[in-house]
């Protein structure tokens, strides 16, 4: 069970089953068999096009290749699942803003992803991410494609947004030293939960 407001790591060999687990619980796959339950719904329960409206309303996705749509700005890719949603364009755009400035981008706003390091464009996943406020964030290995210094940037990133803004999150990492920034690591080994442990 993942607590509301909780930072979690879920860690493991290649092939252990995380990202699996992760796609599983982010509703992208579907399990062969059992439940998933979120705020005590059984969300495998519903039809795809329910899924889709409560993947773009309640949830939000950070993956390790950023996912970032390059004729778009960074304003511009952030506020693309906002505008999914429709509502005021002003509104979502000012939202944009404001979650780039959060992930320290706010001067970024007209640049393009290959105007960008993979660090900023990572950070602009994260603004994307986090868009329509969500109330768990799932990031996949987010920090496999970065340097160490990058990496360290999101992983802080990651802190602050679950001790400030009280951000659920759940994240996949194969690196050891990541354990140091979670409240807790539930390790898998060949597809199943072997034991849980407290991080930092």
């Amino acid at each position: 069970m993942i607590e509301k407001n909780e930072f979690v790591a879920i860690m493991g060999r290649s092939g252990s089953g995380k990202s699996t687990l992760l796609h599983q619980l982010g509703l992208l796959d579907t399990p062969t068999e059992g439940q998933i339950f979120i705020d005590d719904i059984d969300v495998l329960r519903f039809s795809d096009s329910k899924k889709t409206m409560y993947r773009l309303e309640r949830l939000g996705y950070v993956f390790q290749e950023y996912a970032l749509i390059s004729e778009l700005t960074a304003l511009e890719n952030v506020f693309l699942p906002a505008l999914a949603l429709g509502g005021n364009q002003d509104g979502y755009k000012k939202r944009a803003e404001e979650m780039l400035a959060v992930v320290g981008l706010g001067e970024r706003l007209e640049h393009y992803p290959n105007e960008l390091s993979g660090g900023e464009q990572q950070r602009v996943a994260v603004a994307r991410a986090l868009i329509n406020r969500p109330e768990i964030l799932f990031a996949d290995e987010p920090c496999a494609n970065l340097d160490s210094i990058s990496s360290k940037v999101i992983l802080e990133l990651f802190r602050k947004l679950n001790t400030e803004l009280g951000q659920t999150i759940v994240m996949v990492t194969h690196e050891p030293e990541d354990k140091k920034f979670v409240d807790r690591v539930i390790w898998m080994k060949d597809g199943l939960i072997e034991k849980t442990c407290a991080g930092q």
